[in-house]
């Protein structure tokens, strides 16, 4: 069974170590090495943890962190949707996305934003989101990559 938590500093670490697991699997046959390469070097930063403690929540299973997803309750920016590699498959990114859903709606948003890898696009069409359109990301590291920019309304049941 899958649990859905708020993330702590603690989990800081754990985040970004499976962040970059799941880059590296995921979008390998998408990305250059160079551009897989500077996204995922470096390590956790002060800002990161703030990141992760503010808007961060992991997916938990026995005991052990095996997914991230964070919201910005102020913009509807739904980010950090991640899985361990050897958990993909298991429903973890459907059950991620429908909890930040639900919370989005607890705070009264009409609308949910996101930047899709290219790899992610129907997985996330799958769950509602449009968004075809080529765009480009600009990491704050400094790293320009290919998305998709989508966006799902949200209905808000009185």
């Amino acid at each position: 069974m899958i649990t859905i938590r708020k993330a702590t500093q603690a989990d800081a670490a754990l985040i970004y170590e499976l962040r970059s697991r799941a880059i590296l699997d995921k979008c390998s046959a998408y990305y250059s090495k160079e551009q897989l390469s500077l996204w995922t070097d470096g390590g956790v930063s002060d800002g990161f943890i703030q990141d992760v403690m503010e808007t961060f929540y992991v997916s938990v299973t026995n005991d052990r962190v095996i997914g991230s997803g964070k919201l910005n309750i102020e913009t509807g920016m739904v980010d950090a949707i991640f899985v361990e590699p050897e958990c993909f498959g298991i429903g973890a990114a459907k059950q991620m996305l429908t909890f930040l859903e639900s919370l989005a709606k607890e705070n009264g948003l009409l609308l949910l934003k996101l930047e899709s890898t290219i790899n992610a696009a129907p997985f996330y069409r799958s769950c509602g989101f449009v968004g075809e359109k080529l765009s480009s990301y600009h990491s704050p590291r400094g790293i320009s990559l290919d998305c998709i920019p989508m966006q799902k309304a949200l209905v808000n049941h009185v």
